[in-house]
């Protein structure tokens, strides 16, 4: 059976990698010095929330999850419209984990009563 919190919270992820994929490319089109530091950046944070997605095996996936959604919020900064986008997605992020674990709880009650037979 695969893990459904596990699931959801892998896709935010991913698609915030796509998210910051596109900001990362606004940021760098509006900037009128067109510093590389923005892909440097853009693409180092992509690249973090792929690993993350891998990383969610464990407690620490989770935990740098969140770290992720502040940096994410914190994009706002650069690109202002990533105070409400960065701000959605860590909404979605709370939800994905909230009901993923309210998912794997009401299963394992599931196995536990399948397994007593009642």
């Amino acid at each position: 059976m695969r893990n459904p919190k596990r699931m959801m919270a892998a896709t935010v992820l991913i698609s915030e990698a796509l998210v910051v994929f596109f900001a990362t490319l606004t940021a760098y089109g509006l900037s009128e010095t067109r510093h590389v530091s923005y892909l440097v950046v853009g693409g180092v944070l992509l690249l973090l929330c792929v690993l993350c997605a891998g990383m969610l095996r464990s407690r620490a996936g989770y935990a740098f999850g969140w770290v992720l959604q502040v940096v994410m919020i914190a994009g706002g900064f650069v690109v202002p419209m990533m105070f409400l986008v960065g701000a959605g997605f860590a909404v979605i992020w709370f939800f994905a984990v909230r009901l993923g674990n309210r998912i794997e709880r009401e299963q394992a009650e599931i196995a536990r009563r399948l397994a007593d037979g009642s």
